[in-house]
């Protein structure tokens, strides 16, 4: 089985295809013939050595990869599903050594799989799972209520895209960031308030919202930057695991898409939002598997909106 990773850790140019033993699903599981896989920023860290340390307790090859979409080829003993044998369907996955969505068969937990959505092919369908689970579980910990405002950074990415929809999808004000080419997309995913980007957002965030916003998603990775534009008491959803020191009882929630990894019902959920058009399925460019290492230089070079994806 044809996969894509790394044997060495290094730069883009380290993914190569690699070859694997082909695995079947047993028990709880389903496989599925990838079609689809999409890069996100963490790929890069599993193929950089980032996280060789926990990398390591597995032997090479690594495959990155959280998302996938494409046929549904197995299904194993025990597993209570509506879904079929060639369904198109959509995964999260959670790499472990060779493990990851950049191969051309997965098999995952049957809870990871959702059919993809209605009228989105399988490169539009991967963009969904692992951001969107990620925008939920964000929004989760946050625990506000309709007609509270939540700040988003980092709102044209797929993450705060994501964030951004589903919390006017609940009712919430929404004031996000957004650079000056980026503003009429973010307004049009929804954001009430659109306020500049930068490290010192949080200023222009308070200076919106006086009283400071009930809760923000930081999916600009600004960390304790931020902490200033959030009110007395709120809570800060933070990616890449940071945990800061609280400050006017104000507190620091890391995010772990992995909580939800086997959330099935959450996942199905963010495939009929996608249906009904609350949220936007933002693809920027496909490549075939092979071209990886060029989707990762592209991915490392900024600018891209939505997301890139290898074909399988």
């Amino acid at each position: 089985m044809k996969a894509v990773g790394v044997t060495e850790f290094g730069g883009p140019e380290a993914l190569h295809e690699v070859e694997l033993p082909e695995r079947h699903a047993g028990p709880g599981e389903m496989r599925i013939r990838v079609h689809a896989a999409t890069v996100n920023p963490t790929d890069t860290v599993a193929r950089n050595g980032d996280r060789a340390r926990a990398q390591r307790k597995n032997p090479p090859p690594y495959v990155p990869g959280m998302d996938a979409a494409g046929i549904l080829e197995e299904i194993g003993d025990g597993v209570d599903t509506d879904l079929a044998v060639d369904e198109h369907v959509m995964a999260i996955v959670v790499p472990t050594g060779s493990h990851g969505a950049y191969a051309e068969q997965i098999v995952v937990p049957a809870g990871s799989v959702a059919r993809v959505p209605a009228g989105a092919d399988d490169v539009t369908a991967s963009t969904l799972p692992m951001n969107g689970l990620t925008a939920r579980k964000a929004l989760d910990v946050l625990e506000l209520r309709a007609g509270q405002t939540i700040a988003v950074t980092g709102a044209a990415g797929s993450f705060g895209g994501y964030v951004v929809q589903l919390a006017k999808s609940e009712g919430l004000r929404v004031v996000a960031d957004a650079s000056p080419a980026d503003k009429d997309l973010v307004s049009k995913l929804g954001a009430d308030i659109v306020v500049d980007r930068g490290e010192d957002v949080a200023e222009r965030i308070r200076a919106a919202v006086p009283e400071g916003v009930d809760g923000l998603a930081d999916g600009a990775v600004l960390d304790h930057r931020v902490i200033g534009a959030v009110r007395d008491g709120g809570r800060i959803a933070t990616v890449r695991g940071f945990s800061g020191e609280p400050e006017r009882d104000v507190t620091y929630h890391p995010v772990w898409v992995v909580d939800y990894a086997q959330e099935q019902a959450k996942l199905d959920r963010l495939r009929a939002q996608a249906e009904n058009g609350e949220l936007t399925l933002r693809v920027a460019d496909s490549f075939p598997a092979e071209q990886a290492p060029e989707a990762h230089r592209r991915l490392e070079a900024g600018g891209t909106r939505g997301r890139l994806v290898l074909r399988f």
